[in-house]
């Protein structure tokens, strides 16, 4: 059955690939884009149908099997077709699961555009539904992949919404910091211009305990909304 969907997706790519859509995201990636350039509309189209079709043959189970053919191909549209099947079946996750998904970053998810679509679309369910804890999260900080080094602040972007303690956010970025990565520095700065316009008084404290020793973009994105005078108190000392 999983060979058959395989089948099935990549024919789908394939048949709807656009190489103006593949020159047009490329800029977007210093890396490149792996990809097959498919409009977004029809791409959503038709993961909307397969989920549909798919619900009473496919399980977690399944579509976790499936997703570890998708990523290990790197193509953008397959891993996101992934991400989107375990969207679906949210009321089944277990800490299994979450394993499971964790070691995509072994071996197929590798930008920061895949990256955000996962902490957009699932990994707040794992948190929200209290299948795990914050501390399981955190272990992603000790990750030699940046980007489930990135997954951490910008998955805790998405969980604002919904009442984050801000001091819980906090002890979870505080391992990445010092991060030498540009992407996790930026998801970090974005974590903290979100939590600045709700919580101050907490975030300028963070940001002046942490502004010497963390990355430049991390104070750069985190103080792009203040006034210009204002921020200038959060420069490095040099």
């Amino acid at each position: 059955m999983i060979d058959k969907k395989l089948k099935e997706i990549r024919n789908f790519c394939v048949s709807h690939s656009k190489q103006s859509n593949i020159d047009k995201y490329s800029r977007y990636f210093k890396e490149g884009f792996d990809g097959y350039g498919i409009d977004q509309k029809v791409y959503e189209a038709q993961r909307d149908l397969w989920i549909a079709e798919w619900k009473a043959e496919m399980t977690l189970a399944d579509y976790l099997n499936l997703g570890d053919r998708l990523i290990q191909q790197g193509k953008y549209e397959e891993i996101s077709f992934a991400i989107s099947f375990i969207n679906s079946e949210r009321e089944n996750y277990t800490e299994e699961s979450f394993d499971r998904i964790a070691a995509w970053f072994d071996f197929g998810i590798s930008n920061w555009a895949s990256t955000d679509v996962l902490c957009m679309l699932v990994l707040p369910g794992f948190l929200i539904d209290n299948v795990i804890e914050y501390e399981k999260l955190k272990e992603w900080t000790r990750s030699n992949s940046e980007w489930q080094r990135r997954a951490v602040p910008v998955t805790l972007v998405e969980l604002s919404k919904t009442g984050l303690n801000v001091k819980d956010a906090f002890n979870l970025i505080e391992p990445i910091m010092s991060d030498s990565s540009e992407y996790v520095q930026k998801g970090i700065g974005t974590l903290l211009r979100t939590f600045w316009k709700t919580h101050p008084k907490e975030t300028e404290s963070f940001l002046l305990l942490w502004k010497d020793r963390c990355g430049r973009l991390i104070i750069q994105y985190a103080t792009e909304k203040m006034d210009k005078e204002y921020r200038k108190k959060f420069r490095k000392v040099k």
